[in-house]
């Protein structure tokens, strides 16, 4: 939000530099961004003078241009060679002398230098309006009036306005300082804590009457709830033309382009006392009636900007005796704003519902001056004030004639807010005893009214404008901040509690594994749990009533939590492989969200995505590709790391794979991964492979508590290691190799392993070739030949026997 100094000094004369206000009003909580220096004429007009010219010529090369000299109030005239038509000896001109930097329509600089046209010097340029910023004509040279003195600088003669802007990073909670007088208000409460006292000037609506009830249009407000409070009035006999110099300067210096007269007087009062104003052409106003109602779903309405848009039954509209004229409170139609041919205008100033406002500009995408002070909340008791002190300066610039009485429909006030202040209360919160007559002075000032005094605390009543202090820690933060944070002390003495924590608390174990995942290449993401309801339909196991979808979304993009991680990942995969980046390792600790028919719940998820290469073109190596394996051992590296092993797998169910697997432990399943299947893909224009595994971190979680960790010495003795190379039948796994050999030696087999596998030429049809290795270690004693063979050959006869596998 812009201010403009010079126009919050109109309400509060103070003579401090823009920094050091610029210091109060962020310690105030109204942060100060920036500030910007604003000239009404770019450059200032530095270095343009009043100059007389003393001759002027032909020049003897040129027959459009003239030979002058002109005296600038220097030692010597200067010689400059002009273009324009209308030079002539004896006027008084402005002149950029050699050095002075001028500024084009779009904004150019370009610099005066001295130099020869057509064979004569020129030590100077004498100026059109154009060419100064002060119009736009060029036809021929400005003509100053003979009574300025030669050598005056431009700038006093044609009174340049300087002002200083400041940027403020508002909040959303401070509706209350969205005009420059609720920043003068703030600033005024901040400087009677520095012991500078300054009065609040408010403008004055003393002089407003009636001139003539000649022009009455009715207002009838039908849904009260959305429009608590409506006012109205008509001017008649306006002429809607160019803004005077001063209104243009006002806004411009807050970044605001002038439109016409009766516009920017309706801008200038939103900015000055932040009420938003609406003019409506009363001529265009079917019936002479204006009607506040909500419209039939699906009605189309025009707005300015020539949008063809399709109403909600929700929306708040303004209309006359036939039809819609205005989108209340966010946007004007087209057929009913002041054009240059209004003559007659009703002046509308309303408070509408903030929650109906901000509902209606999000949904049509809309964010205008208007709606972002309604939506937030507005003052209800200054509307009729801004209506007639708005119809005033219409009055005073556009002419016209006052031809109504107000209109005001309020049939339910506004109450204020009764808050009840505790002093030990304060204290606590603040950590500091304030003194209670500074209390009750900071409060006064910020307008709060002090109802009763005890020796516990303060009977308040807050005005309805701010609507962000209704409960006993708002009073105390309204204190602490007029007061000043940097006031209140700290103390030598620092206490502090230790709280004796498990290690299996769940931040410990992310960070474990998010280590471990960042040294084997993965970067971590975090994803939006906000998302779109078409990705239910990617996946039959997504049901679109288990979605927990959002009361007042931003978009429809953005409507729902997520049933899974999987999807918003995708999106960041796409992102990154758009971009040029695709080989990746992500991961993602998140949450998914499901809507059941008894209750909400949410689950904990680690999500992994591989896709592209896991190793890069080296000298010595080419590009390894990533595959379903290379992610099967990153999961498996995971469950290990938390000491979860003797997992069970089988074939996975879920539909987003096109082939993977699930590990369960026990009876809880901990982890889905595999290949995702080219038509989820296909959905986020991703054309190469991608990898995912899904670890439900909350299964994790519980397994990894009640896993032991036992410790034993290192075998003083050796391991021996046999092969087999097994014919088997193709449907025969390697877990069911594994889990027969377990089962034929528990005590001294210690590892299986399959180092090769072999399909092809030489072998019968639907047989395969595994190449197992058997580690085999007695802790006690050394092994036996004898022994090994035993073993060896009873894992032998259980391979033929259960598995149908032969030795080759």
């Amino acid at each position: 939000m812009k201010i403009s100094y010079n126009w919050l000094k109109q309400f509060i004369k103070i003579d401090w530099d823009a920094e050091k206000t610029g210091e109060l009003l962020t310690d105030l909580g109204l942060e100060i961004e920036g500030i910007e220096a604003y000239e009404s004429v770019k450059g200032g007009l530095k270095g343009i003078v009043v100059g007389e010219v003393l001759t002027c010529k032909q020049h003897p090369n040129a027959d459009r241009l003239k030979l002058t000299t002109v005296d600038i109030g220097e030692d010597a005239p200067l010689q400059i060679v002009c273009g324009a038509p209308n030079v002539a000896k004896g006027q008084k001109v402005p002149v950029a002398t050699i050095g002075t930097t001028l500024y084009s329509a779009e904004g150019e600089a370009w610099k005066i230098k001295k130099g020869k046209i057509r064979g004569e010097e020129s030590h100077g340029m004498i100026c059109a309006e154009d060419e100064l910023g002060l119009g736009e004509s060029h036809d021929g040279i400005m003509v100053l009036d003979k009574h300025f003195k030669v050598g005056t600088e431009a700038s006093k003669v044609f009174k340049i306005e300087n002002d200083q802007v400041f940027e403020i990073g508002l909040t959303p909670n401070r509706a209350d300082a969205m005009s420059h007088y609720g920043v003068a208000r703030d600033l005024k409460a901040g400087l009677l804590q520095k012991e500078v006292a300054l009065e609040l000037i408010t403008p004055s609506v003393s002089s407003y009457h009636v001139d003539a009830r000649s022009l009455k249009i009715d207002v009838d407000v039908k849904d009260k709830e959305k429009c608590p409070r409506y006012c109205g009035v008509t001017i008649s006999g306006v002429k809607v033309e160019t803004s005077p110099s001063w209104l243009q300067h006002r806004l411009k210096s807050i970044g605001l382009s002038p439109i016409n007269n009766i516009v920017d007087i309706t801008n200038y009062v939103l900015h000055e006392l932040g009420q938003p104003l609406h003019a409506f052409d009363a001529q265009k106003i079917a019936g002479n009636k204006v009607v506040v109602k909500t419209c039939k779903a699906g009605t189309k309405f025009t707005t300015l900007d020539e949008v063809v848009r399709e109403l909600h039954e929700d929306d708040l509209m303004i209309c006359d005796g036939d039809k819609p004229m205005c989108i209340a409170g966010v946007f004007g139609g087209i057929d009913s704003g002041v054009s240059e041919n209004t003559r007659d205008i009703f002046l509308e100033s309303a408070y509408f519902n903030p929650v109906s406002i901000r509902k209606t500009a999000k949904r049509h995408g809309l964010n205008t001056d208007a709606s972002f002070r309604f939506e937030r909340g507005i003052d209800p008791n200054i509307t009729e004030y801004a209506l007639k002190r708005a119809a005033l300066l219409i009055a005073e610039v556009a002419g016209g004639e006052i031809t109504s009485d107000v209109s005001d429909s309020y049939p339910i006030k506004i109450e204020d807010y009764q808050v009840r202040l505790s002093f030990d209360n304060a204290k606590k919160l603040i950590g500091e005893e304030i003194p209670r007559e500074t209390i009750k002075s900071i409060l006064t000032s910020l307008d709060i009214k002090v109802n009763n005094v005890t020796e516990a605390g303060l009977g308040l009543t807050v005005p309805a404008y701010r609507n962000d202090v209704q409960r006993e820690a708002d009073i105390i933060e309204e204190i602490l901040r007029v007061y000043g944070y940097n006031n209140v002390g700290t103390t030598e003495k620092l206490n502090a509690s230790i709280s004796n924590s498990t290690r299996f608390e769940d931040y410990k174990l992310q960070n474990i594994i998010g280590n471990q995942l960042a040294s084997q290449g993965f970067f971590e993401i975090m994803t939006n749990s906000l998302t779109t309801p078409n990705y239910t339909e990617l996946s039959e196991q997504l049901k679109s009533e288990h979605n927990v979808e959002m009361l007042n979304p931003l978009s429809n993009d953005l409507s729902i939590m997520r049933q899974s991680l999987l999807f918003s990942g995708l999106e960041s995969t796409a992102h990154n492989i758009n971009r040029k980046r695709g080989d990746l390792k992500l991961f993602e600790f998140g949450k998914s969200y499901h809507q059941y028919s008894e209750s909400r719940e949410e689950y904990k998820h680690l999500s992994l995505f591989v896709t592209g290469n896991k190793t890069q073109d080296r000298w010595n190596s080419t590009a390894i590709p990533s595959d379903f394996f290379y992610l099967k051992g990153i999961v498996e590296s995971v469950l290990e790391r938390l000491g979860l092993n003797r997992l069970k797998s089988v074939p996975v169910k879920s539909d987003v794979f096109s082939e993977g697997m699930t590990l369960s432990l026990g009876k809880k399943k901990l982890v889905d991964f595999g290949l995702v299947k080219k038509s989820v893909l296909k959905t986020f224009g991703i054309s190469q492979q991608v990898l995912f595994a899904d670890v439900n971190w909350d299964n994790v979680l519980e397994m990894t508590k009640h896993n032991s960790i036992k410790f034993k010495a290192i075998p003083k003795y050796p391991e021996v290691r046999r092969d087999f190379a097994l014919l088997i039948d193709s449907s025969v796994s390697f877990e069911d190799i594994y889990t027969t050999a377990k089962q034929t030696e528990k005590q001294l087999l210690k590892n299986v392993n399959l180092f090769d596998v072999y399909e092809g030429k030489n072998l019968s049809q639907g047989k395969k070739s595994y190449a197992v290795s058997f580690t085999l270690q007695d802790e006690n004693k050394t092994l036996t030949d004898k022994q090994i063979d035993k073993i060896m050959s009873k894992l032998q006869s259980n391979f033929e026997g259960k598995l149908g596998a032969e030795l080759r």
